[in-house]
């Protein structure tokens, strides 16, 4: 479906944040019978609508918000809204039609676009690749799943793009290349279960993109893609296996049997980040950049990437200790990778936050034989303290909140030791957001020096 489908007929936009804003004011245009804003919080009001806003889509809350989904022949869903709302499952049966803002402009856009996604990299590999194209003079618009909206981004000739499970789980195209860069566990009370995260994050692949690039060293990722093509009738390319055409052996990054430059020009640390660099480098040679002719100039680019905030983030502090803000984990996977990252070091790891429900006996067997001392902040981190009971080389100790975790954590953790907050857990709850942990985490470490 494509925003020009909606002449004439009756839309209700779910939610007002960014996304249902920036639907709104793309939708308007194109002369639908009726424009509805629908705010289904209970505290709807809350959220400043008025002026150009209210003139286009007037807003429904309160009693009159799921009436106004109900009577609609199309429902413009914010990725916020889960698929496991219950509203969800009754406009279903009563045959309302379901997108989102991310599905309406890939439709019109989809041939111009590489789209991103995974349960962890997506952001890094994102950018990354766009990074590496505008170094090779291939401009380009970096988009997404990074606070502007698809509909808000202005025209170009290339996007790339990051995706959330919840953006392609509405798409009825897929981006020209599709890229998967990890799969595993995560946001299963979103989507209804791991099966259903599977499904939906995986929608990416089943429109036929003209190219479709994996992380080949991820076995799960491997085995949910099977039997999966393009459009061309091709298999995924694997990027960053043993035996891929882009891959790392012993701190070289290699195309076939061409060095290209130490993989240690990426300062992001990490085997999961060099792998993230294999590949964008494999997208980059898929859609015709001559890498290995290129690899001067892409070799500048990829040491001058600076990474993403809150991600594998450095903090230094007078005492010695690097403090580190991997805040953005809310999995036991991800919390794995910025663990291994700092294997060569004494390590405390601050673990815990909104409790989901994961399974974290993942993480038991990744720690098993592991020498480190792990935190525990509530609200999950007396259930994963719990889990990692009997470790033999495991120090297990229990905070009050993230301040008195980073106070222990100076006691505990050896000098020119590291100090990592991968919490493995969602931050809602106890914070407004992901930044406002981050923020939180900051101000501990500066209290407490």
């Amino acid at each position: 479906m494509r925003l020009a489908d909606l002449k004439g007929r009756s839309v209700a936009v779910w939610g007002t944040g960014r996304e249902g804003r920036a639907a709104v004011t793309a939708i308007a245009p194109h002369g639908p019978s009726r424009l509805i804003a629908v705010d289904d919080s209970a505290n709807f009001l809350s959220v400043a609508w008025d002026g150009p806003l209210a003139e286009l889509a007037p807003l429904a809350g309160g009693d009159h918000a799921f009436p106004a989904l109900v009577t609609a022949d199309v429902v413009v869903r914010s990725p916020g809204v889960p698929q496991t709302h219950p509203w969800m499952a009754e406009l279903r049966r009563r045959g309302v039609t379901i997108t989102g803002g991310s599905a309406l402009w890939m439709a019109d856009h989809a041939a111009r676009t590489i789209g991103v996604t995974g349960s962890k990299g997506k952001s890094t590999t994102s950018s990354l690749i766009s990074h590496l194209l505008a170094a090779v003079d291939r401009p380009n618009i970096f988009g997404g799943n990074i606070g502007v909206p698809l509909l808000d981004l202005p025209d170009a000739e290339q996007y790339v793009l990051e995706l959330s499970s919840y953006q392609c789980a509405d798409l009825t195209d897929s981006p020209r290349v599709a890229v998967v860069t990890s799969l595993f566990p995560e946001h299963l009370d979103a989507h209804g279960g791991e099966a259903e995260y599977y499904r939906d994050k995986l929608n990416l692949l089943r429109h036929s993109p003209e190219m479709i690039v994996v992380n080949g060293s991820d076995e799960r990722l491997r085995n949910e893609i099977r039997g999966v093509t393009d459009a061309n009738g091709f298999p995924p390319i694997p990027a960053a296996a043993d035996d891929s055409r882009f891959r790392v052996e012993d701190d070289i990054v290699y195309c076939s049997d061409e060095p290209l430059f130490q993989r240690s020009a990426l300062r992001l640390k990490g085997g999961h980040n060099g792998r993230n660099l294999c590949v964008a480098l494999a997208v980059l040679d898929g859609i015709g950049i001559d890498v290995p002719g290129e690899k001067e100039r892409l070799a500048a680019a990829v040491a001058s990437f600076e990474g993403l905030p809150h991600r594998l983030t450095e903090i230094s502090d007078p005492s010695g200790l690097t403090f580190v803000d991997d805040t953005l984990s809310t999995s036991p996977y991800s919390a794995m990778h910025a663990i291994d990252a700092y294997s060569d070091r004494p390590l405390t790891v601050l673990l815990g936050g909104t409790d989901r429900g994961l399974d974290y006996s993942p993480l038991r067997h990744f720690l098993a034989g592991k020498e480190l001392t792990v935190i525990g902040i509530p609200d999950s981190g007396p259930r994963i303290l719990a889990e990692l009971a009997g470790l033999d080389k495991i120090k297990s100790v229990a905070a009050q909140d993230l301040p008195d975790a980073v106070r222990l954590s100076r006691e505990l953790t050896p000098a020119g030791g590291v100090v990592l907050l991968s919490p493995a857990a969602p931050s809602y709850g106890q914070y407004r957001n992901f930044e406002h942990r981050s923020q939180a985490f900051t101000d501990a470490i500066a209290a407490t020096a």
